[in-house]
């Protein structure tokens, strides 16, 4: 009788020979290849073009390539005027239109000096986390799809949509907005919108613990993204990660709460941050995670935002916007906010003129991308897409 022996298949590089490739020891056995991940690879989320060595099936560099959807934001924004601008921040992160509206106005209008309402700051910030919302809900949906999971793509998709359809009848647009603008909005809430924003609060709370039923929870998943790509607080700090990756390493940082802009102070609210519990703080799991909790958070911002517009009298949301935008104030501000991929900075410098002197904008997907580099070696080809769909980017908004 033929004695069967169990066999011993590595799935992947030993601990030691890793250490070895990434200490720059030569390897020995000539598998160094260069192989290029996109920019078409539908798992690079856009235009992106990373560069990657290997060693086998062990990354040991990965070079990330921008700029295939470069616009010249910057050059644009110095060559209109100041609310024609408002358009094209739609652009930047087109997930997150809504909150690019926001930064931009509030730059400009700590530039001007410029106070709106309380009726204003109030549905900017409904209208703010139904965006965020929408941006996690794209994010998550993406990243299942990386990983392997397609339920929970059609899932999110579908809530998403709950909310573009809000936006369709608050505005009239769907992805590109253009609905804040200096000083105050483009016009009003429409009546009985509150209503359907409360009826979306209540279909929307029970979604989330089915969401983690059906795919936070799955062991599968954990083991997929638990202790893979691993970004540390210093590291995040070090490369200006910010938003949820920063937030997933476990440091409690948000703009909503740290430096409060349109009245946020005065909301209840959390800030999730990673607790390292598929494995260690920071990794893949974690930004996962913390995407995940804060719907539930915005959620909760969404409802006491609605609550206090149902009694809170109308006013003129226009009243604040400039009759005219020929003489404005000189100077230079910086104003930065938290977008839902992360810190969005606008460093704006006027002459006095009807268009802006000099903009720049403070991207959050540029930051958070440039920490690849640093990542990526010693993680499996395989991982690449569970990192690339763990830090949320969108090309618009790192190319600019």
């Amino acid at each position: 009788m033929t004695q069967v022996h169990d066999l011993d298949i590595p799935l992947g590089p030993s601990r030691e020979k890793m250490d070895l490739v990434l200490a720059g020891v030569e390897d020995v056995h000539g598998e160094r290849m260069r192989i290029q991940m996109g920019p078409q690879h539908p798992a690079t989320h856009g235009v992106l073009r990373v560069e990657i060595e290997t060693d086998g099936e062990m990354i040991i560099t990965a070079t990330p390539h921008i700029g295939y959807l470069h616009r010249c934001f910057e050059k644009v924004a110095e060559n209109v005027t100041w609310p024609q601008v408002v358009p094209f921040t739609d652009r930047l992160d087109y997930c997150s239109s809504m909150n690019n509206n926001l930064g931009w106005s509030l730059a400009v209008e700590k530039l001007f000096g410029i106070e709106v309402s309380e009726r204003v700051q109030t549905i900017r910030v409904l209208a703010a986390e139904l965006n965020r919302i929408a941006n996690h809900c794209v994010a998550l949906a993406a990243y299942s799809l990386d990983i392997g999971a397609w339920t929970p793509f059609l899932l999110l998709i579908q809530e998403r949509e709950h909310v573009l359809d809000l936006f369709e009848e608050l505005c009239g647009g769907r992805l590109l907005l253009n609905y804040i603008w200096i000083g105050g909005l483009s016009h009003d809430i429409p009546d009985g919108w509150l209503v359907k924003v409360h009826e979306f609060v209540e279909f929307m709370q029970p979604k989330m613990p089915e969401l983690n039923q059906l795919l936070s929870f799955n062991k599968i998943f954990i083991e997929r993204l638990g202790n893979v790509a691993v970004i540390p607080a210093d590291v995040c700090l070090q490369y200006g990660v910010t938003g949820p990756n920063i937030r997933g390493a476990g440091v409690k940082w948000d703009l909503r709460k740290n430096e409060p802009y349109s009245g946020y102070e005065t909301y209840d609210f959390d800030i999730p941050v990673g607790t390292g519990e598929a494995g260690q703080f920071g990794d893949a799991y974690d930004r996962y995670m913390v995407r995940v909790k804060e719907i539930v958070q915005s959620l909760r911002i969404i409802e006491q935002a609605a609550t206090r517009l149902d009694n809170m009298p109308g006013d003129d949301v226009q009243a604040a916007i400039p009759k005219t935008f020929a003489k404005v104030p000189k100077g230079e501000v910086y104003f930065r906010t938290e977008q839902p991929k992360g810190e969005l900075g606008f460093y704006i410098v006027s002459n006095g003129k009807s268009k802006p002197y000099r903009v720049k904008c403070r991207a959050p997907s540029f930051s958070n991308l440039c920490v690849m580099p640093k990542v990526a070696p010693g993680l499996l080809i395989a991982d690449m897409v569970a990192l690339i769909g763990s830090i949320d980017i969108v090309l618009g908004d790192g190319d600019r």
